[in-house]
């Protein structure tokens, strides 16, 4: 069962007041016609340092003794809980040392020294850096404040779950991302526990979202126990953790219904929608529960809540992840384009092209190649068009006339 009960959540909430804010809901048109049903979204990329990991940090420091808190506090994070602990440390009076994988977003490493923390960077990964950061912790005596796997972090983030029930009561279904789990066993205590004690309806999904290139739950659920994995490479930074915590896995095998896994062409594409459509800006992190309603929606019963958990994307990451969004979506084309080298080739192709109605981007003109012949030449195009069919469309066309094509 739940270490953690609706009376420890409800107090969490009242230690929260004037330290997180509780963040709007708002209805999303394009899901909503997807699942056929409301879909809303819970925009906790609008909390202070712009995710939710302040709540369980402020809770975890607040809880701690002044003795404790004089000697410091420790965490490992690839960004959100490092900022959450850097302000949670700061408003508390106690110094804060923070341990980064290498290649940490920028703009996260910028703010979490702009809430006085010190930054260490020990390795390429977040197990890594809770590796390192334990260490540290024993040897200087520092509290480590572990990013998901303690009960006073879990009800900290379980105080969204209070606002989630708060602002649509008939939700059927609470999707959250995934990382160490921390948020979603926090929201699932505190959904069912006020279910439980209204005596309403019990049949609340409550389904997890990880990136499929860093997900720890699904072979940790079919072990028994808690896996550790070894992760790949994924845009989703935010949630790429190796082994599930061993109380936030005790919590999802009693609360929890499921845990999906979502690619990295979802994520993308649901970063997209999110901007375009909810005008959000989001994490690839904080858009897999998007991206899980993306590619899982039979799971799903609406009315839907969707938490979108952070909007902390260094802006370069989210020009080259819109991007790439764009091309599965069908919107964004790269394309290498054989033509006669003689004079008005070029022209012409640009011209058939904005007959077509393409917008080209980028053009980048070859003549002199190993692999051109002598009265060849190749163009590689970056286009912009109005969707799939008008993508392939484009590049019928463009065969038929002619061309020789490949798509990058």
């Amino acid at each position: 069962m739940s270490t953690v009960t609706v009376d420890d959540v409800r107090a969490a909430r009242e230690l929260l007041r004037g330290v997180a804010v509780p963040t709007p809901m708002i209805p999303s048109r394009a899901l909503s016609e997807l699942l056929g049903g409301p879909v809303l979204l819970k925009c906790e990329n609008l909390q202070r340092t712009g995710s939710f990991k302040i709540r369980g940090a402020y809770v975890r420091i607040a809880g701690l003794s002044e003795r404790e808190r004089a000697r410091g506090v420790v965490a490992a994070s690839a960004g959100n809980h490092a900022q959450g602990v850097a302000l949670a440390a700061s408003m508390l009076g106690c110094r804060a040392t923070v341990f980064m994988p290498v290649g940490a977003p920028l703009p996260k490493i910028a703010a979490t020294r702009g809430y006085g923390a010190e930054i260490v960077f020990p390795g390429p990964t977040v197990d890594d850096c809770l590796v390192a950061a334990q260490k540290h912790a024993d040897e200087c005596g520092a509290v480590f404040i572990h990013p998901f796997d303690h009960p006073d972090v879990v009800t900290g983030q379980a105080t969204i779950g209070l606002e989630v029930m708060d602002q649509c009561p008939d939700a059927r279904t609470i999707v959250t991302p995934v990382g160490g789990g921390g948020m979603l066993a926090g929201v699932a205590a505190a959904a069912r526990g006020l279910a439980e004690e209204s005596g309403g309806d019990q049949k609340l999904k409550i389904i997890g979202a990880q990136a499929k290139r860093a997900a720890a739950f699904p072979p940790s659920l079919a072990a028994g126990r808690p896996t550790q994995i070894e992760i790949e490479p994924t845009m989703a930074d935010g949630i790429a953790v190796g082994r599930p915590g061993d109380l936030t896995y005790a919590m999802f095998t009693d609360l929890v219904d499921a845990v999906v896994t979502v690619t990295e062409e979802s994520i993308s594409q649901a970063l997209l929608l999110c901007l375009e459509r909810a005008k959000q800006v989001v994490e690839p992190a904080g858009a897999a529960g998007v991206a899980a309603l993306l590619e899982h929606s039979y799971a799903v019963e609406p009315p839907v809540v969707v938490v979108l958990s952070g909007g902390n994307i260094d802006p370069l990451l989210l020009s080259k992840v819109l991007r790439h969004g764009l091309a599965g979506a069908g919107r964004y084309l790269v394309v290498r384009c054989r033509l006669k080298d003689r004079p008005g080739a070029l022209v012409t192709l640009l011209s058939e092209l904005a007959e077509l109605g393409v917008n080209v981007l980028d053009v980048m003109h070859e003549r002199v190649a190993a692999r051109l012949h002598v009265e060849e030449a190749e163009v590689l195009m970056h286009l912009e068009t109005r969707g799939a069919d008008h993508s392939e469309d484009v590049i019928a066309r463009l065969r038929e006339r002619g061309y020789t094509l490949t798509l990058s």
